[in-house]
């Protein structure tokens, strides 16, 4: 490729600036061969120079595109798109929306061109990028990068939609997925933050004291339910059967990506399945009180004044009850896990954690209700208090001084 219309950046090897559109030209010569690439910044131009190792996962080769008859990674996205995503939720929509942004750099190859080398270069690439000054320095803090996971199962997704669709199935049948176990060590960048998910009993009615009236109800209704907060926000009073003790977890409320805000009301929750759940004496008082507020045409069970709950402010109020309260767990998940984990302890097994939870997969409920550092305490202290019992109190009673010899008697004994 000419370089005309490019000037050389001074201090940087093999990298030229676009006079026109201030994109950056980065050259380098590996056996012989000359490999080169655009990019927008400076930085990434520098970057590609650093790691590229001849395998270019941005570039498809001349051989490569006249060769293929094989959709693009693009294309299969649009068509994806298209046929899919009618059946997911807004919410998981825009999350992946947001995902396929790195997965773009991917989207111009064709499927069976995308091998595991490839997606090793994406991956390094991405990987060094976050954990490079620039990144660490931009004020990401906590919530900074700490692998490449959700793009990589996201790639998963879509090559299995390829796989079982009928739109591509003649071309994706001896197609393997490149994605490797070993892609995800090396999308590494560090340790994500330790989270306590699973709010103990005693924790739970503690941080129960320091909400309001409405967002305790709510709270303990999602406890009790080992609900997620979108099916506790969206119960409807026509899926609750005071008389025979029945309530329905058939509705989710759907909230907007970035503000939080209710934005619909789904017929069905996250798994597709209504889950029925007995209504206890603790769950009889908590709708005993809601039906103080219940209001003509609205069907909603918690509502502020007729409208339906924001998570944003589902946040707000435990945010602060949390921090009030001091119990060391955040978030809105805690009382789900919390559930599952107590079913577990009582129930003594998985199967009480998916009656609790709806949880079809038993590796979901294991994953739910798992052993953790709470654990760990209570089965020490109970080991340890074996070991006392029967080691360290028997050898303490059983000692004697009768094969004690006295340093006295000793003494005159050697001088002897």
């Amino acid at each position: 490729m000419s370089k005309k219309g490019y000037v050389k950046v001074k201090g940087a090897e093999g990298i030229y600036k676009q006079q026109n559109s201030g994109k950056y030209l980065a050259m380098k010569k590996i056996e012989g061969k000359q490999y080169q690439d655009s990019f927008v910044s400076i930085f990434e131009a520098k970057q590609w120079r650093k790691t590229f190792d001849g395998v270019s996962y941005v570039s498809v080769s001349i051989d490569d595109s006249t060769s293929s008859n094989f959709s693009t990674l693009q294309e299969v996205w649009e068509v994806m798109q298209q046929h899919h995503f009618p059946t997911l939720a807004t919410s998981t929509k825009d999350i992946w929306m947001r995902r396929f942004e790195l997965l773009k750099d991917l989207g111009h190859l064709p499927m069976d061109k995308i091998a595991p080398s490839k997606i090793t270069s994406w991956v390094n690439k991405h990987v060094e990028y976050f954990k490079s000054e620039d990144y660490q320095g931009s004020g990401r803090g906590y919530a900074g990068r700490c692998n490449m996971n959700n793009e990589l199962n996201l790639f998963v997704t879509i090559f299995n939609w390829y796989k079982a669709s009928e739109q591509f199935e003649k071309e994706a049948l001896l197609l393997t997925c490149p994605i490797k176990t070993k892609h995800r060590k090396l999308g590494f960048i560090k340790p994500v933050p330790d989270k306590r998910k699973q709010i103990d009993l005693q924790s739970a009615f503690l941080f129960f004291d320091y909400l309001t009236p409405l967002y305790r109800d709510l709270a303990m209704m999602q406890f009790y339910c080992a609900g997620r907060i979108g099916e506790i926000c969206g119960i409807q009073w026509n899926n609750i059967d005071l008389k025979n003790r029945r309530m329905l977890i058939k509705h989710s409320s759907i909230f907007h990506s970035t503000n939080k805000t209710f934005l619909e009301l789904k017929p069905f929750p996250k798994n597709k399945d209504t889950r029925p759940v007995f209504i206890t004496d603790e769950i009889l008082e908590i709708l005993k009180k809601r039906v103080a507020f219940r209001e003509l045409g609205n069907d909603f069970v918690f509502h502020v004044e007729g409208n339906p709950i924001n998570y944003c402010t589902v946040q707000m109020n435990y945010r602060d009850a949390q921090r009030k309260s001091g119990v060391p767990y955040s978030g809105t998940h805690i009382l789900r896990h919390g559930m599952a984990k107590l079913a577990r302890q009582v129930g003594g097994g998985l199967d009480a954690v998916m009656a609790m939870t709806g949880h079809k997969d038993i590796k979901l409920a294991d994953h739910y209700s798992k052993s953790n550092e709470d654990d760990q305490r209570v089965f020490s202290e109970k080991i340890m208090e074996h070991i006392r019992k029967n080691v360290l109190n028997k050898t303490s009673d059983e000692a004697s001084f009768e094969n004690v010899v006295s340093l006295k008697g000793f003494k005159k004994s050697a001088n002897l």
